[in-house]
């Protein structure tokens, strides 16, 4: 991984980071680079519950705070910034507002990397409109002062439009820090878990993917935003 002074990372829900990222986040850690993650919602409109249920419609909000809190803790994170917008609404906010919240950040922090999701590939709502206002936060920008932006992208024509991953971070020296970062999501990863912790002591392929490397997209700043 190359060297950097600061990234940043921006999701809209709590577990977002810890599926896509939390191995990459925790070797940036390691690594001593400065690191925050900006969390957008708290995804009290998550659908699960916990395995058996443990959580309430009522009770979710602050019982994912605190995995989110916990995740954190998992891969090292100490600049934790929950945003508090609502979740399953980020389509609805002002595109201004949501460029300018990123922008905020961007002016604050001063990231040489931005870690986020790519644009027209991010499958829900709440990841694209995020992507859209990093991805026009950054844009507005001189281009001599853009940090680098890698983005998740997991559509299903990710490849057969975006081609191979730009970038592939091997984090298999962090991988029970990444197991312990999904395993904090506890409310809503349990049994992807269950599947997963079985496939890894398998060898399954598919498995090992999880906790072996991650894959990042570069954005092409001459192209149009997708809407």
């Amino acid at each position: 991984m190359e060297k950097e002074n600061h990234v940043l990372v921006i999701f809209p829900h709590p577990d977002d980071e810890a599926f896509g990222v939390s191995g990459t986040i925790a070797s940036y850690i390691k690594q001593g680079t400065p690191l925050t993650y900006a969390c957008l919602t708290l995804g009290e409109m998550g659908r699960n519950l916990g395995m058996p249920p443990f959580a309430t419609r009522e009770s979710l909000p602050e019982i994912r705070k605190k995995e989110l809190v916990k995740a954190s803790e998992a891969m090292g994170i100490e600049d934790l910034r929950m945003m508090g917008l609502r979740d399953k609404t980020l389509e609805f906010e002002d595109d201004t507002q949501m460029k300018n919240m990123v922008r905020d950040l961007i002016d604050e922090l001063n990231p040489s990397l931005v870690i986020s999701f790519y644009p027209g590939y991010a499958v829900h709502p709440d990841h694209e409109a995020t992507a859209r206002a990093v991805v026009s936060a950054i844009r507005d920008m001189k281009e001599s002062e853009r940090p680098k932006f890698h983005a998740v992208a997991f559509a299903n024509d990710t490849e057969e439009n975006l081609g191979e991953p730009d970038v592939i971070h091997d984090i298999r020296k962090v991988q029970e820090e990444k197991l312990n970062a999904m395993r904090a999501h506890i409310s809503q990863t349990a049994r992807m878990l269950e599947m997963l912790e079985e496939g890894i002591k398998a060898k399954d392929p598919e498995a090992m993917k999880w906790v072996t490397a991650e894959r990042f997209y570069t954005y092409d700043w001459d192209r149009d935003l997708i809407t």
